[in-house]
């Protein structure tokens, strides 16, 4: 769901940001001038993908349950759904992209058209992309709380803070509709700036810079964690399993979980791979993918949970981890003013890398109509989705006790924000994902598959439709039915 400076517009010499604004739209025209645009090379191809796939998902989300559940034997688990769930589901979609060579909805389009199927099932992509729209929405919000941390941690307002002080910072930014609205516009506006230069010009040169940036934060922090006297007791709990602290909720959630950090069922990785070169293999490139994001999720937990432990923290903590845990372990530790606003850099780094990869398969389709610039597709998404954005900003204040759906139990409590996250992690995400599955495990032509994946007719091929067919499918049937119920 990332920018190493608090505001993302800045000037120099003569400079300005109507200047700035000019270049996207005359990049971006140049750009949209061309048959289709392609990534620059397997590594353009795979530093975005992973930029999409390490997300807030990894610094913020797989850290907690983690802990929630148990360490080192939830770890397992995970890398065995990321196997099963993730990497075919990777493969397939990206396949539809490349084959389709246009957004998910045009993609799918084309191959419901060369396999002969129901027209119906075009609207596969739509989902997705519908997904992604109401996912950024709220993504930008969070990315913003990132944003305001990177401040309050070169402020210093976190040296020496209290519990009560710290949480009282996070409180006082949720209750402030004001400051949530400016920081998500700040958020916002650097996505729009990179999504209009179009795929070479601002992608794929944003994507060269942030993401090595993201692994060298991430090294130093881990470095720093391996300097304290707590780092062996982190790495026992990440990887000296105990099965005993395993529940069925745990494996379920490592299910789920493998599904959404790949940035899956949302029509990303259809429309970046649209991009994708004809020459490059789609399995390697995957598979890699899924390995970096599963190495930088796991360096996430040696960088968090030694500091959690050497603080005497609480390592499942919960959502609150990031936010209000760790700067209490910031606030503590020496050169914690240094660390913590590393951190949080870093945070705000995967959180860009991953909202850029949410916005484009939205601009991807509305530059396919005729009328509209690659400029003028990115405004359009990019003020829907800032405008939609208002929605969570208020539910966390004006309309905290807005909860349309109370009169279910299920739903008692949930704000608009609680809803928006619900209906797309537990029903459309994985909803697109089996019917991805499906699609290409049972309708689409079996040559399709063969030609693109370039596996022959053998062994590999075989094993990689069983698994699509009846495992991929099974796992994350069972994820949408725990969600329902």
């Amino acid at each position: 769901m990332r920018v190493t400076t608090l505001i993302p517009i800045k000037t120099t010499g003569e400079t300005t940001v109507t200047q700035i604004i000019q270049d996207s739209a005359a990049s971006a025209a140049s750009e949209s001038a061309k048959s289709h645009p392609m990534w620059s090379s397997r590594m353009a191809f795979i530093l975005a993908a992973s930029g999409s796939a390490v997300g807030l998902g990894n610094i913020w989300k797989f850290p907690y349950i983690t802990g929630e559940n148990g360490g080192a034997a939830f770890v397992l688990v995970y890398l065995l759904c990321i196997a099963i769930v993730g990497i075919p589901i990777m493969i397939a979609e990206v396949m539809i992209g490349r084959r389709g060579g246009g957004s998910p909805l045009q993609s799918m389009r084309k191959l419901v058209a060369d396999s002969g199927l129901s027209s119906r099932w075009k609207w596969l992509g739509g989902m997705g992309m519908l997904a992604s729209f109401l996912i950024l929405s709220f993504y930008s919000v969070i990315g913003g709380w990132a944003m305001t941390y990177v401040g309050n941690s070169v402020s210093g307002n976190f040296v020496g803070a209290t519990t009560e002080q710290i949480g009282a910072i996070f409180g006082n930014l949720l209750g402030n509709p004001g400051e949530l609205l400016l920081w998500h516009t700040l958020f916002m506006s650097l996505v729009i700036l990179i999504v209009a230069r179009g795929i070479r010009s601002g992608m794929e040169k944003a994507i060269n810079i942030l993401m090595p940036l993201l692994f060298v934060l991430l090294l130093v922090m881990v470095g720093y964690a391996m300097n304290t006297d707590h780092f062996a007791a982190g790495f026992s709990f990440l990887f000296s399993p105990d099965f005993s602290k395993l529940t069925t909720e745990g494996v379920l959630t490592a299910l789920g979980h493998a599904f959404f950090t790949l940035s899956l069922g949302m029509g990303v990785m259809m429309a970046y791979g649209s991009y994708l070169p004809k020459q490059v293999s789609i399995v390697k490139t995957a598979v890699t993918v899924s390995v970096l994001d599963t190495v930088v999720a796991l360096l996430a937990g040696l960088a968090i949970f030694p500091l959690v432990f050497a603080n005497g923290l609480e390592p499942g903590a919960g959502p609150g981890l990031i936010f209000q845990t760790l700067p209490l372990a910031f606030s503590q530790m020496p050169g914690g003013v240094l660390f913590g606003t590393l951190f949080f850099v870093l945070l705000v780094v995967a959180a860009v890398t991953s909202a850029i990869s949410l916005l484009e398969p939205v601009v991807e389709w509305l530059e396919e109509k005729p009328a509209i610039s690659r400029f003028g597709a990115t405004l359009i998404a990019g003020l829907s989705v800032w405008l939609l954005g208002i929605v969570t900003v208020l539910s966390f204040n004006v309309w905290a006790d807005v909860t349309p759906l109370a009169m279910f139990e299920r739903f008692e409590g949930k704000t608009l924000f609680d809803l928006l996250d619900f209906v797309t992690a537990n029903l459309m995400m994985p909803l697109s994902g089996l019917l991805v599955a499906v699609f290409v495990g049972w309708f689409m032509s079996k040559q399709i598959t063969e030609g693109e994946l370039k596996l022959g007719n053998g062994l590999a091929l075989n094993v990689f439709m069983f698994v699509l067919r009846y495992l991929t499918p099974a796992a994350v049937l069972v994820v949408f039915v725990y969600n329902l119920l």
